[in-house]
């Protein structure tokens, strides 16, 4: 009998937790709904505090690398603990929270690990070096970016990829506390501590081998999620967003080269596809790593062209998908209004087809913006 009322308790207690568990996560998914709709509604005084916020935050760090490069680490951590449970009450709006498990933010909680817990650790640095300077460098370039101070998803975006590069080139070649040890050619009773290059088997199978082994832990977790634990839930709801539908979703639109290439295998196995393509893409970018890592030129050149990158694609867009934006949106504002007055006939007639070239222009505008 004490038995048998043990177990009893045992249950009641798990389902009143299973309970609790269930009321927390409904409040704060309400509770992110409530801030992200009170953003919306402030949408131009946030953006342009943040373009302010941006641009003295872009120059202050321009000063610290250059002052206290040891301590950009730091600024990159409070930089992820801050932003990253900001995107994520965003993004649980937008149906969009599908995305934090993609392979960037997998790689950042590796990097915050390494650098909060085994900062001298160097096999684990070089991993991590292997992550930053190969597929997330890479994907700011491919994936366009874009360096826009008035946006804060778009500057969170941008420094998800760029600022563990920035990191690790500190600690490289910068950080005054190992840089006497970050060249290959060093004489061994001169080095310091770590992280030096011991040969060439040495270093493949820590900036290339065991990186490879640990994206592709990474993808069977994805999968197991997204495509096998929550598949039911993604099939009720196709506004839910993961990259594989958001990419589909443009590469489909546009009809390019990606979405005749994602579907050589057939339409049923264009996930697959995927798939493959994201390995290959990992594969070439943890590859040229190597080089990178055995050249101080080379990593400059390569921290330049991501700046420049990001920095490129951030006017583009200011220039050329901003103003159609800022148009559709007004254009929306004004179909939603509702009529105050009864116009007359003759102005009814005239009204009716000021709207409907209104409604062709916004047909113009959206074919423009996604061509």
């Amino acid at each position: 009998m004490l038995c048998f009322g043990f177990l009893k308790r045992v249950v009641q207690t798990k389902e009143l937790l299973s309970k609790q568990a269930v009321q927390t996560k409904e409040i704060l998914s309400k509770q992110a709904v409530k801030i992200a709709k009170q953003a919306e509604e402030h949408e131009r005084f946030i953006n342009k505090v943040t373009h302010l916020v941006g641009v003295l935050g872009f120059g202050a760090f321009c000063f610290l690398l250059g002052a206290r490069p040891q301590d950009v680490s730091y600024v990159y951590c409070l930089f992820f603990v801050t932003f990253v449970p900001l995107r994520w009450i965003y993004y649980r709006f937008k149906k969009w929270h599908y995305f934090l498990l993609d392979f960037c933010y997998y790689a950042n909680t590796i990097f915050m690990v390494m650098l909060l817990f085994f900062p001298k650790n160097e096999k684990l640095f070089m991993v991590c070096f292997s992550f930053a300077e190969g597929p997330l460098a890479w994907a700011l370039i491919v994936w366009r970016c874009s360096l826009v101070f008035s946006s804060v998803d778009k500057i969170v975006s941008v420094l998800i990829h760029l600022l563990p590069g920035i990191v690790f080139f500190t600690i490289r070649w910068w950080d005054p506390t190992t840089f006497e040890a970050m060249f290959p050619g060093g004489i061994a009773r001169q080095r310091a501590s770590w992280p030096y290059a011991e040969d060439s088997s040495y270093l493949w199978t820590w900036l290339f081998v065991v990186p490879l082994a640990a994206y592709t832990l990474w993808q069977l977790i994805y999968f197991l999620i997204v495509d096998v634990l929550r598949r039911q839930r993604l099939l009720r709801d196709p506004e839910v967003m993961t990259s594989y539908r958001e990419l589909s979703k443009k590469a489909q639109k546009a009809n390019n080269f990606w979405w005749r290439l994602s579907g050589l295998l057939g339409d049923n196995n264009r996930s697959v596809m995927y798939i493959l393509l994201q390995a290959a893409f990992t594969v070439a970018t943890m590859a040229l790593t190597v080089p990178i890592f055995l050249s101080y030129k080379m990593h400059v050149t390569f921290q330049i062209l991501k700046v420049s990158a990001s920095i490129w694609n951030g006017g583009s867009f200011l220039l050329e998908v901003m103003p159609k934006q800022v148009v559709l949106k007004e254009k929306k504002k004004l179909e939603m209004k509702p009529l105050t007055t009864q116009p007359e006939q003759p102005l009814a007639s005239s009204t009716d087809t000021t709207s409907t070239n209104n409604h062709h222009g916004s047909e113009e505008a959206i074919h423009s913006g996604t061509s």
